[in-house]
């Protein structure tokens, strides 16, 4: 850990994070209060004064997702202030950190069981509609089968998380969004199967929404089980297409963004790596770190692929364009030197891993052409590549869209655990 370095580095950095965000809102409220006259001339004219400018500049601040405010207010002050009264409270500052900090997600976990986080819950069974769309909503069950049949893992030694409940959500999401996941229509839209729109929404809710649920739980526990024990596997999460107001791409709960805004309360973090191996780009924790340098993301991605999101391209810090069609040796050596400019760029603190399998020859919608060995052997290089380093490491299983994907990710952590990266409940004791 690179404490000194990376506290100055966060501290240097939040002052800066989300301007992209902010300036967008509020310069337009300041622009227009400082084109008016001078304050006595403000008031003989009959314009606004310097209180009514304040709450202008507080009503756009009022506009930006809850995780930004917080970040956005200092900046805020020091260019709002033309008076020494005292600055307002920031309305979503305090109210973000007291959820995070009452939040029960933060289990405590015996040392007998294994920083390996899944729940039968984690399976979608949604009355035969999941077999409509190409993902594999029973992997992660299948996964944890095979660890545990092969005696990698005893039952007992993987970790249930709980529920996302409201108030966890809303540290990244807003209330609006939330609302909107009551419509069957949108939630169609979202995970992209027609269908669900003709579900009654509390069937939704509970065979649908309920599951992603419990996966954000396991996502924003495994920061904490990492920096306790030097890595965690949240065998389900990584919806990297979903930000604080947008779901899409089959990910409706930004459990990546939730995952480090928990780390920075409760960790007491300021610096975070995340490394997007997923076949497609990882728009919506781009969307939500937009210019917070505390975050630096890492993408490799196919970019002939869905979501084509421009906008939040220019918030990666380091981008790896893939074209349809790369095969396993090119795909590794460009991992390799993808990593090493990291290393030279960014010290981080923690490191989030999104080991997206869709990236595996025949996945109808990554189109790569990366073998089963391929992934493995990826996989090794990041858990290494952290190590090494001495940096813990969740990793989140994401995309992957064939019955082999399963197969695939149990073999990888088997290798990981012979490899003595990581330490399975074969090993303990």
């Amino acid at each position: 850990m690179q404490n000194t370095h990376s506290e100055t580095w966060g501290h240097r950095c939040a002052k800066g994070a989300a301007r992209h965000q902010f300036t967008t809102e509020f310069s337009r409220h300041r622009n227009r209060c400082s084109s008016l006259p001078p304050f006595r001339a403000t008031r003989a004219a009959g314009f606004p004064g310097r209180r009514r400018r304040r709450r202008r500049c507080a009503a756009a601040i009022r506009l930006l997702p809850n995780a930004t405010r917080a970040l956005s207010f200092s900046r805020w002050r020091r260019m709002a202030s033309s008076s020494s009264s005292p600055a307002p409270v920031p309305p979503g500052e305090s109210l973000c950190q007291k959820r995070i900090l009452s939040s029960r997600l933060y289990l405590e976990v015996p040392p007998s069981k294994v920083p390996v986080i899944y729940s039968p819950a984690y399976d979608i069974s949604f009355l035969g509609l999941e077999k409509l769309h190409p993902f594999d909503s029973a992997k992660w069950g299948r996964i944890c089968r095979y660890l545990t049949r092969e005696g990698h893992l005893e039952k007992k030694q993987l970790v249930e998380p709980l529920e996302a409940c409201k108030e966890d959500l809303l540290v990244v999401h807003t209330e609006e969004y939330l609302k909107s996941l009551k419509c069957s229509f949108r939630v169609a839209n979202i995970v992209e199967v027609p269908p669900v729109s003709l579900v009654p929404n509390w069937i939704v809710q509970k065979k649908l929404l309920y599951p992603f649920r419990k996966q954000v739980g396991g996502s924003i526990l495994s920061a904490k089980l990492a920096l306790e024990r030097g890595w965690a596997i949240n065998v389900g999460g990584g919806f990297h297409h979903c930000s604080a107001q947008e779901g899409g791409g089959f990910c409706a709960y930004a459990d990546i963004s939730l995952c480090i805004h928990f780390a920075f309360v409760r960790l007491n973090i300021s610096s975070v790596l995340i490394i997007d191996l997923d076949a497609h780009q990882g728009n919506g924790h781009e969307k939500d770190f937009a210019h917070d340098g505390r975050v630096y993301i890492l993408d490799m991605y196919n970019a002939g692929i869905y979501p084509f999101d421009f906008t939040a391209m220019q918030y990666i810090d380091q981008k790896v364009e893939l074209v349809s069609g790369t095969e396993t040796d090119e795909y590794l050596e460009q991992l390799d030197k993808a990593l090493e400019v990291s290393k030279s760029r960014f010290q981080p603190q923690l490191i989030v891993y999104n080991a997206g399998t869709d990236i595996l020859d025949g996945d109808p919608l990554g189109r790569l052409k990366i073998s089963p060995e391929g992934v493995v052997t990826r996989d090794e290089k990041v858990f290494r590549f952290a190590k090494d380093r001495n940096i813990p490491l969740l990793m989140l299983t994401s995309g992957g869209y064939m019955k082999s994907s399963a197969r695939v990710i149990a073999d990888s952590i088997i290798n990981l655990s012979n490899k003595n990266l990581i330490e399975l409940g074969s090993q303990l004791g």
